[in-house]
């Protein structure tokens, strides 16, 4: 059996170096498809693939991202000129990487809640997309607050799944990003988000530890302590920021290689903005590097404004670059809305 360990550690600090995040371009195709209707982008393969060109060829993207998260199909596809997208990003200096699960299905006897799936034949498909030349893979779990949600069991469940999917990665070469989100949705408290992100936190980290999961050889994707999106509640950047980093430093071990953190749904700027506020006001009390693992916070300005139209992309790829430059200065506690207006295109 192959001993990835050292060659891990090299690449899970790679993926959070110094002003650097990683570009969550993973979306299935149905997600992808819903996102193109909503444009009136036609919802086939070849546009599919135009988009993925359009991100993984922006000029200088490889200056703000270590890499990008694909999907199965994109890691398999092209460019138009017939140049594999995984030449593309490794011609760019960047890592690639892979999202292995098979989503999040109902949770049996746990009406609301959902298990993610995927443990079947990883270790198989971990073997082809390392020999492929994929370095790191995800593994999203979605853990939903509510009247009487998350259940104890539904946090189990998806902790021990977030832990064998990285125990099978590390064994197979790939850094694993272990992924638990604590939606957005609902009507939920600040205080309420804190409590179940701890306790889900706490889990998945004792269930990583029972698989032997090697810290220092994986990186931590989780969401941030807000509101929710319904409740009506207001909450400063500040406060997320220190709520946030509180439940960190409380349950994730100094050796974690590192933090990219998820938007779930929050607006670009907040993205920022609190990020920003995490690295500014808390940097030096972080063992591990805090940085990004966005996807509609870095891409949505340019699909909306290239729209399935070729003319486009170039203006298209500047929004993109822009998003990426915003989030690399908010990991190094640099961002300010000036600097937003400053970057923004005329």
């Amino acid at each position: 059996m192959t001993d990835y360990a050292q060659e891990l550690r090299n690449n899970a600090k790679t993926m959070v170096s110094a002003g650097k995040g990683i570009l969550a371009m993973d979306e299935s195709n149905g997600t992808c498809n819903r996102r193109f209707e909503a444009l009136g982008i036609p919802t086939t393969e070849s546009y599919r693939r135009d988009y993925r060109e359009l991100i993984l060829t922006t000029p200088a993207l490889s200056d703000y991202v270590s890499g990008p998260i694909l999907y199965d199909e994109t890691i398999r596809q092209s460019t138009a000129l017939g140049v594999p997208l995984l030449k593309v990003i490794a011609d760019a200096g960047m890592l690639p990487g892979i999202k292995v699960d098979t989503g999040a299905k109902d949770f049996s006897g746990h009406p609301g809640e959902k298990v993610t799936e995927g443990l079947d034949g990883l270790a198989d498909r971990v073997a082809e997309y390392y020999q492929m030349g994929a370095r790191f893979a995800k593994w999203r779990a979605v853990i939903t607050i509510g009247d009487g949600l998350p259940s104890r069991a539904c946090i189990e469940a998806n902790a021990h799944g977030l832990a064998r999917y990285a125990a099978i990665c590390q064994a197979g070469g790939l850094v694993p990003i272990v992924e638990p989100e604590v939606l957005i949705d609902g009507n939920h408290t600040m205080a309420r988000c804190y409590e179940v992100t701890d306790t889900t936190l706490h889990a998945v980290f004792h269930q990583l530890y029972m698989q032997d999961v090697a810290y220092d050889q994986m990186i931590l994707k989780p969401s941030m302590v807000v509101p929710g999106k319904a409740s009506g509640e207001e909450a400063s950047v500040t406060d997320v920021a220190e709520m946030t980093i509180q439940y960190l430093l409380k349950n994730v071990p100094s050796t974690v290689a590192g933090i990219a953190f998820l938007s779930g749904g929050q607006t670009k700027e907040a993205s920022s903005a609190h990020l920003n506020e995490m690295n500014h006001r808390f940097g030096e009390q972080c063992p591990w590097p805090v940085t990004f693992s966005y996807a509609r916070a870095i891409q949505q300005p340019a699909l909306e404004h290239w729209a399935g139209e070729t003319s486009r992309v170039s203006e298209a790829q500047q929004r993109l670059l822009h998003r990426a430059k915003c989030n690399s200065l908010a990991s190094k506690g640099e961002y300010t809305s000036e600097l937003e207006k400053q970057l923004a295109l005329v």
